[in-house]
């Protein structure tokens, strides 16, 4: 009797720990999806804000870009610290106790997000370098490989499965996404002051910017996926190393002009909102790298092109569907179809 009466509640506790499992399953696989929308609306909403920012007569200084950024890194890093105080109950000793457990104490871990902030700044300055030696068509077309780039530090660092529709939907994309984005003119529009030796460098410079944003991406889904730390510590932690990146991307390139006209020149209120879409757009991207993939928000910020683009044409006036743009646009949706087809094998049937 007593034997029957343990295998009963053995077997209602492994019911219990399967519908647990499955509730998780099921809240996870909807964070998935949600966050993926989230950021194709925020992606496209920053988009468009920033088109219609440059619409607007603006006198003075207009706002520097580098500063935008570190504006955005410190929105977020205190949108974080007020998250964590909150969920201590806006308990400071507590609050102060997980800073001190999860930052101080393991110090080895804070430094690996590390990582991903100094490849930001490089990435960074590789990019203007690339911009300066490469006409706009060809930068546009070569630094789509950054989708690929990713696709392989996810196959290598995660030990990710990709088949070969997967492989072709990715190549599918890149190629969408650089038609898409190809200025008005095309390629036939090069650096005035182009010449080979500028190209190779031009190239070799976009080229490691690509492969710098795949393994940064990469690695940054492997410490969120791989450790037992939340999601707004990890996030804290990012923004914090990303502040120094970002000042030093200041002092490079804009020091002249914040001397003259201070930090915050040409600031308005459309500036505070496109800092505020940025910074909770970076929050967004860690629930997307966390939830779903690197590759999956590759294919929602495609996507979130497109639609800009369109809501761009429709409410601002200021771009013009080309048959270029038309193709790109297709390919995208074909790929993002491509990649998310299943194939579905049939059975046999089982014979006893």
């Amino acid at each position: 009797m007593r034997l029957k009466k343990k295998q009963s509640l053995k077997k209602s506790k492994n019911r219990s720990n399967t519908t647990k499992n499955l509730t998780i399953s099921r809240a996870a696989k909807n964070l998935k999806y949600v966050s993926l929308i989230v950021l194709i609306a925020q992606t496209t909403a920053l988009v468009l804000i920033l088109r219609y920012s440059r619409t607007q007569k603006h006198e003075g200084p207009r706002y520097l870009s580098s500063t935008a950024v570190v504006m955005a890194e410190i929105v977020k890093l205190v949108t974080c610290i007020l998250v964590l105080f909150y969920n201590h109950g806006w308990r400071w000793t507590s609050f102060l106790g997980e800073i001190n457990a999860e930052v101080i104490q393991k110090r080895r871990e804070t430094l690996k997000v590390a990582v991903p902030a100094v490849l930001y700044v490089i990435q960074n300055n590789l990019l203007f370098l690339a911009l300066s030696k490469l006409d706009a068509a060809t930068y546009q077309v070569t630094y789509q490989l950054k989708i690929l780039t990713t696709a392989f530090f996810s196959v290598t660092m995660l030990g990710r499965s990709l088949n070969r529709l997967k492989w072709l939907a990715l190549i599918l994309l890149t190629g969408g996404v650089a038609l898409v984005q190809m200025p008005a003119g095309g390629a036939a529009k090069s650096a005035e002051s182009g010449n080979t030796s500028d190209s190779i460098v031009g190239l070799l410079a976009v080229l490691a910017a690509c492969f710098s944003s795949g393994f940064a991406g990469v690695y940054f889904e492997k410490i969120l996926k791989t450790t037992n730390v939340s999601l707004w510590m990890r996030n804290l932690q990012l923004a914090f190393f990303s502040i120094f990146g970002g000042f030093l991307m200041c002092w490079l390139y804009d020091f002249e002009a914040i001397q003259k006209d201070g930090f915050l020149q040409g600031y308005n209120t459309i500036i505070w909102i496109v800092v505020m879409l940025q910074a909770y757009g970076g929050l967004v991207i860690a629930l997307v790298v966390k939830y779903a993939d690197n590759i999956l928000k590759g294919f929602a910020v495609s996507l979130s092109i497109i639609l800009s683009s369109f809501a761009s044409w429709f409410l601002l006036g200021d771009f013009t569907p080309s048959l270029m743009f038309a193709a790109g646009a297709t390919i995208v949706i074909v790929s993002t179809f491509m990649y998310g087809y299943e194939s579905k094998t049939v059975k046999p049937p089982h014979t006893a």
